[in-house]
């Protein structure tokens, strides 16, 4: 059973359908996140015009995460412009808390990923993240809870 994630931004809300079925352990892994607060105050450390938004590391560098790793989850959601994906170094199965959201067509990624949802609500929220490698002012993550 599937479950919406609200993401509130200083760009706006984002409403999060979640792949349970798809991605079952990367699903409960960021909405127990979320849940206890972990991703508060984060930001979008790297925002790709035309590519992704990602955000999740707690120092704001790309290079933090949750303690905890996740084994991959791939499956057969194509990345396209508003999955939410997690983001891993080179290690297949060492995503834990960074995610990224598609901006547009990232099918390249596609079985190299793990896809856990999808933004139904907002994604003119996510195309006014602001942009950049990381960007001059971050975006930031107010909160992301569990709808409901």
């Amino acid at each position: 059973m599937s479950h919406n994630l609200i993401l509130e931004t200083d760009a706006g809300r984002i409403v999060i359908e979640t792949y349970e079925d798809k991605a079952p352990k990367h699903v409960a892994q960021i909405t127990k996140l979320a849940e206890d607060g972990f991703y508060d105050g984060l930001t979008f450390h790297r925002v790709i015009d035309g590519f992704m938004a990602q955000g999740g590391c707690p120092n704001g560098t790309g290079m933090g995460g949750y303690d905890k790793n996740i084994d991959a989850e791939f499956n057969d959601v194509s990345h396209q412009e508003g999955v939410c994906s997690m983001a891993r170094a080179q290690d297949p199965n060492s995503a834990s808390s960074q995610f990224f959201i598609c901006l547009d067509d990232a099918s390249f990624l596609d079985k190299q990923y793990t896809v856990w949802g999808k933004v139904i609500e907002g994604i003119e929220n996510v195309h006014q993240l602001q942009k950049g490698e990381p960007p001059a002012s971050p975006s930031k993550i107010i909160s992301m809870r569990k709808a409901g």
